[in-house]
């Protein structure tokens, strides 16, 4: 049995080494991190996919029964208050129309909104924001070593790493 970059188990291996290995495994952790991501990401969209496919067939069966709808309401007119059949299309039109009408106020109104809306340009500022705080940021300072520690922290390093 071996280690990752096999060297045999039990052997004593340098630091060299174990930085080696370390920064293979994190290597490999990354790029699995990354399929993995991509295969979430693939799922989504599928799932997406099939969602939007989904509302746009029950929007279809809505548009294709709407004729049906209007014919039933000029029919109900009729029957309810025994008017003549073309007075009772002409206010089921109407009726058509006045929806119409209210939906495209509220289009409008979205619209509008959707204009007005910095969305990306907060999000872009924001990041540049973090980025400015990240560069001015200093790394915490290190507790100093005893003068005569220093040489013998370099030579053990130096021993190990050969």
């Amino acid at each position: 049995m071996s280690a990752p970059d096999g060297s045999p188990v039990g052997a004593e291996r340098t630091i060299g080494q174990l930085f080696a290995s370390a920064t293979a495994e994190m290597s490999a952790l990354v790029h699995d991190e990354i399929a993995l991501a991509k295969a979430q990401l693939k799922q989504d969209v599928k799932r997406g996919a099939t969602s939007g496919g989904a509302f746009s067939m029950a929007g279809a069966v809505l548009l294709f029964s709407l004729p049906m709808l209007n014919f039933a309401l000029a029919y109900g007119i009729r029957t309810w208050s025994d008017w003549n059949l073309a007075i009772c299309f002409l206010l089921s039109f109407a009726a058509n129309v006045l929806v119409a009408a209210v939906l495209a106020l509220i289009g409008v109104t979205f619209a509008k909104k959707a204009k007005k809306s910095k969305g990306p340009q907060k999000v872009a500022a924001s990041m540049k924001e973090t980025a400015g705080v990240l560069q001015k940021a200093k790394p915490h300072p290190r507790p100093e070593l005893a003068q005569d520690r220093v040489p013998e922290a370099i030579e053990a390093v130096a021993r190990s790493s050969s």
